[in-house]
């Protein structure tokens, strides 16, 4: 188990020497495409934080453990909600676009009731209580429709500032350094998430944790280490708008993409209490919308305390209940 702790402690450093880098490069990444850091926080920093959700819970379907892989979703968008966007609204208030407030968080929201209503098949008297292949197809569809909006909303303000040099191919070096910077920094959070979760699953086990907890604890957390570190690091920086991006943009990848890729490797049951956790990450969902649309469109620190007293409150209580 030391060798297990050491491995933590390297996952740690990682973590944060990747979550620096990344938030450097893409902030210049965002100056030098000439769009927001909102839109390079839905969309890169977003893909490359939730690649850790995406590789656990392909290896866990593949390998036919449901369980986790139901438990690393859904707790890692709690986890975003009630831990991320928590802390990081204690650190600095988070000011939210009009913009924002009327089309992603709505899209968001969307995301997790569709995969709620999915879960509940036999309250809708369609079988068995679970995430089957075709289920799995209508969430990557749904999740090519935001890419699609997403992407082309990102084309449009490219386009505002100054498109020419992008359609021209002449891209300036800083560019392409921040890209480079941008890479780097995901590949030591993704690296040294993969590290940390290993390391601290092997606790866990070693302790008698089951997997069920595990998923819904060490892994939902383990996994969303990356969006924590860049949200943090990002809000120290007064970057805000790319820290809500990446939470925001996260939990859809995590419900559209990683959830519908899991489902058609391999479909999977409810576990026993995860509809309780599907009610619980809906309504964090709605009280970070109904907080984000108050007190002039800013997350301020009593909301984030809010969220944050939610999340610890049901993660005890599922821990103990389990």
């Amino acid at each position: 188990m030391t060798v297990d702790f050491l491995l933590l402690a390297v996952g740690l450093a990682l973590l944060v020497g990747g979550g620096d880098v990344m938030v450097r490069g893409s902030t210049g990444l965002a100056r030098g495409l000439g769009v927001s850091p909102l839109a390079i926080g839905l969309t890169v920093v977003a893909f490359g934080t939730s690649a850790p959700e995406l590789a656990v819970n392909v290896i866990a379907a593949w390998t036919g453990r449901g369980d986790i892989s139901f438990g690393n979703i859904f707790g890692s968008n709690m986890a975003n909600i009630g831990l991320i966007v928590g802390l990081t609204a204690l650190i600095k208030p988070i000011s939210i676009r009009r913009s924002f407030v009327s089309r992603e968080l709505p899209m968001m929201l969307l995301a997790t009731i569709a995969a709620m209503i999915m879960g509940f098949d036999e309250f809708l008297g369609r079988g068995p209580n679970g995430y089957s292949q075709g289920e799995g197809v209508v969430l990557l569809l749904l999740f090519l429709i935001f890419l699609f909006y997403t992407v082309g909303d990102f084309v449009r303000q490219r386009g505002q500032n100054d498109a020419t040099k992008l359609i021209a191919g002449s891209v300036g070096n800083s560019v392409w350094m921040s890209l480079g910077y941008t890479v780097l920094g995901l590949v030591g959070l993704v690296g040294g998430a993969h590290i940390t979760v290993e390391s601290a699953v092997d606790i866990a086990r070693a302790v008698g944790i089951s997997e069920v907890i595990i998923g819904l604890t060490v892994l939902a957390v383990g996994t969303s280490l990356p969006e924590l570190v860049a949200s943090m690091v990002a809000t120290m920086r007064g970057h805000v708008e790319l820290a809500i991006g990446n939470v925001v943009g996260s939990n859809i990848f995590n419900l559209l993409l990683v959830l519908g890729v899991t489902t058609v490797v391999n479909p999977f049951s409810v576990p026993e209490g995860g509809h309780t956790d599907l009610w619980v990450l809906l309504a964090l969902s709605a009280v970070l919308v109904l907080v984000a649309s108050t007190a002039g469109r800013k997350i301020i620190r009593t909301e984030a305390a809010l969220l944050l007293v939610i999340y610890l409150s049901y993660l005890a209580f599922r821990s103990t209940a389990a």
